[in-house]
């Protein structure tokens, strides 16, 4: 007996979650809303690609205000942010350089396999202040190292740091709740985006929409009226099922449901399609 129609769906997204590209890709993970998703959003596609498609796949938290990757994430033998990095990048971009000197700044997530790129998020943005230069140059290193690097984003548009990740952006993927205010600004930085310049109408029109349901009480067609409202503004919008284990404390691709699990394999599979 062949596989059903179910089986080779998942086969196929399995498939396109694992194959490798000749070059390094950016993802970032972007909505101008706190609160819409972001940071899981970040942290389970890395875990997918990288379970599925091997090591060299890096997530980056490229905010200065209170950002939250390294909350949700396995903390490795160390405390190191971004700012150790910085003071480095010179060292690590030379040909003596190994590989291995990075296991000195990022954070490996033993069960998900990809790498964490910290910021402080205990420190004021004042105290951490990272500018456009500083970007390209943590681009270069992890460039340099790995192959998918997934940038979980600020929420001012209008930060230096902020713009500069969205000229070394591959692909763009707006995370959004149910809710309304969440959904609206995502629509808003994608409308924003496509009279920036080309670049940045390219990323919008091939973007893809993760609408997770954050409410348990939210309705199916709660979920339908974020996605429709998504439609005619980005290449493909997926939807997450509620899931007891996204809400608090580190995230963990085993710890699940297996319908989740499957649905933010077909969210990868989306994003993978663009890169």
């Amino acid at each position: 007996m062949g596989p059903n129609e179910t089986e080779r769906a998942e086969r196929a997204d399995v498939q396109a979650v694992s194959q490798h590209w000749p070059g390094p890709r950016t993802i970032a993970i972007v909505n101008a809303k706190g609160g819409a998703g972001k940071t899981p959003t970040t942290v389970l596609l890395a875990a997918v690609f990288a379970r599925y498609g091997g090591a060299g796949v890096l997530t980056w938290d490229n905010n200065q205000t209170r950002g939250t990757l390294g909350w949700r994430t396995e903390q490795g033998p160390h405390d190191a942010t971004v700012l150790e990095l910085l003071p480095q990048v010179e060292r690590l971009l030379g040909t003596g350089a190994q590989s291995a000197d990075l296991a000195h700044f990022v954070h490996h997530q033993t069960r998900d396999r990809f790498d964490v790129l910290r910021s402080k998020p205990t420190a004021l943005s004042a105290d951490q202040r990272v500018d456009a230069s500083d970007v390209d140059a943590i681009h270069q290193v992890a460039s340099k190292y790995y192959r998918l690097i997934f940038v979980d984003s600020g929420n001012d548009e209008s930060d230096p740091m902020w713009l500069r990740m969205i000229d070394h952006t591959d692909q763009l993927v707006v995370a959004t709740t149910t809710r309304d205010d969440h959904a609206e600004a995502g629509a808003l930085l994608l409308e924003a985006l496509t009279s920036r310049d080309q670049h940045g109408a390219d990323l919008a029109s091939q973007a893809v929409v993760v609408v997770t349901q954050a409410d348990p009480r939210a309705s199916r067609s709660d979920i339908e009226r974020v996605v429709n409202g998504y439609r005619d503004l980005a290449r493909e919008a997926r939807t997450i099922p509620y899931d007891p284990a996204m809400v608090d404390g580190v995230l963990r691709y085993g710890s699940l449901r297996p319908v989740t699990r499957r649905a933010w394999l077909g969210a990868a599979a989306a994003v993978a399609r663009g890169l």
